[in-house]
């Protein structure tokens, strides 16, 4: 089962412009105006690839490459991550025959607050982060009170070893918010993106699947 997104235009209505920080010590969040499509579209045909690099476990000179889409708030993905994705890891990234690309999907604003955070600091830190952040999706995104999910997720900072100011540093980051969103758009374009989690296989998309279907089309284009 997969986490369906809305229409593309949508999606990014809902996305743009929705980076938020907090007001003071209270975590009150202030929310910026959100973009419309004209704009979101705009957004998109300048995205910074500089500033929002693509994450990337194993070998890059490996036969095959896949790219992940998925939200930090689509229970699939974190299914996907908790049960499929180790054994990949173990059979096929770390045997250095799979380049694997994570790309993040936003269309929901903790999705994209958890992305900042798991972006935050260097880039050693991000797949440790994405860890935390997926074990603990239940517990931290369950409020529907925004203040309280922005605390959860800077408490999840803490654990990593962040400060508040760094963890407050990432979350306030307007510029960056709008260069991620710039970026997925980019990208959920390019691939036709339209439900998470989604792969892309040496150029070939495909939906969520068990990791023995996932094995049964690397080994066949390894010639296994």
């Amino acid at each position: 089962m997969i986490t369906r997104l809305a229409p593309l235009g949508i999606a990014l209505a809902t996305a743009a412009g929705v980076a938020w920080w907090f007001a003071g010590p209270s975590g009150a969040p202030q929310m910026p105006q959100i973009a419309g499509p004209a704009e979101a579209q705009a957004a998109a045909t300048e995205a910074d690839f500089s500033r929002v690099p693509d994450m990337v476990r194993g070998d890059p000179d490996a036969p095959i490459t896949v790219i992940e889409y998925a939200s930090f708030t689509c229970p699939h993905c974190a299914n996907f991550h908790r049960s499929v994705l180790p054994q990949l890891q173990e059979a096929f990234i770390d045997t250095g025959q799979v380049r694997w690309i994570k790309r993040e999907v936003f269309f929901d604003r903790p999705g994209l607050w958890a992305a900042m955070l798991a972006r935050c600091g260097d880039d050693s830190r991000f797949f440790p982060m994405v860890d935390m952040i997926y074990e603990t999706q239940r517990e931290w995104s369950a409020s529907s009170d925004p203040a309280a999910i922005a605390e959860n997720l800077r408490r999840l900072g803490r654990r990593s070893g962040l400060s508040d100011a760094e963890v407050d540093a990432c979350l306030m980051d307007a510029e960056q918010a709008q260069a991620m969103v710039a970026v997925y758009q980019h990208h959920a374009t390019e691939h036709q993106i339209s439900a998470t989690p989604s792969f892309v296989i040496d150029g070939e998309r495909h939906s969520n699947m068990s990791f023995e279907a996932f094995s049964e089309i690397l080994n066949a284009r390894l010639g296994n």
